[in-house]
């Protein structure tokens, strides 16, 4: 079944503003293209070319059934024929025996049939002949018909290759073209990707820099909080630098007195040597 929404439609315009105007040839135009195109689509090179095939085959098959019906006529016919020479010979021995009897009406009376059996004799003799200068015709009917067939069958079977193959490199090429859509969606969308992992690299990037300033220890806190954490740093900045100073200092007052220490120990020990 066709379709009917648009050809009904076209059929309505072409009644509507008429047949024979411009209109109405343009919309002839269009149903008879849509009509066309639609045939072209349900119709199936292959199923038509074995069609084709099966009908030339049944020509070729009623041919030959044409001859054979011819050829058992003709043998009917000749069986006939050699019926009826046989009854001519019985006849004319039959005549002669009757005038060695001094019968004379009886060999007057078979040589009048053994007349009329060679009259069918003849006739069918004749008839015999017309079916065979019948068969010969038909033979070679039969014969060309058939070189046709086989001819034709070969064609056939070619032309279904090549229209197998040109249906696959057509779906193939559906099939790419198809892909190449395909691949232009996924084109987009491995870019939309792309831009969302750039945009996800660059906020962790921020993110990164944020901690690392310490911009977000101060979030959800007073405006003077960032002040006090200042102060707090560079005080405890000169706490840590007075206590190393002091440190120094301790240990270069170490360093001085253990000299004299040992200065003092020595003038002790020298007074008990000399007495």
């Amino acid at each position: 079944m066709f379709p009917g929404g648009l050809e009904a439609l076209g059929v309505v315009i072409v009644l509507a503003v008429g047949w024979r105007s411009g209109v109405g040839r343009r919309a002839r135009n269009i149903v008879q293209q849509k009509l066309s195109h639609l045939m072209d689509r349900a119709e199936n090179p292959v199923e038509a070319l074995d069609l084709s095939y099966q009908k030339q085959r049944e020509a070729l098959l009623s041919v030959r059934r044409g001859v054979a019906e011819v050829v058992t006529s003709e043998k009917r016919l000749e069986i006939q024929a050699a019926q009826l020479h046989q009854s001519q010979d019985k006849l004319q021995g039959q005549a002669r025996l009757a005038l060695q009897q001094g019968r004379e009406d009886l060999a007057r009376l078979a040589l009048t049939r053994s007349h009329d059996a060679g009259l069918q004799l003849d006739s069918l003799q004749q008839q015999i002949a017309q079916l065979k200068d019948q068969e010969q015709k038909l033979e070679m009917t039969s014969q060309k018909l058939a070189a046709r067939v086989e001819s034709f069958r070969t064609q056939r079977d070619t032309l279904k290759a090549q229209y197998s193959a040109a249906r696959a490199s057509a779906r193939i090429g559906e099939t790419v073209t198809g892909i190449a859509g395909d691949m232009q969606d996924v084109t987009l969308m491995l870019e939309r990707v792309q831009d969302k992992t750039q945009q996800m690299q660059a906020r962790a990037s921020a993110i990164d820099q944020l901690i690392a300033s310490g911009t977000l220890d101060t979030l959800g806190t007073a405006p003077g909080d960032d002040i006090d954490r200042q102060l707090r740093v560079t005080a405890g900045d000169a706490a840590v630098e007075a206590q190393l100073t002091q440190l120094r200092q301790e240990i270069l007052a170490d360093s001085a007195s253990q000299p004299r220490l040992a200065e003092a120990g020595d003038q002790d020990a020298s007074p008990s040597e000399g007495g």
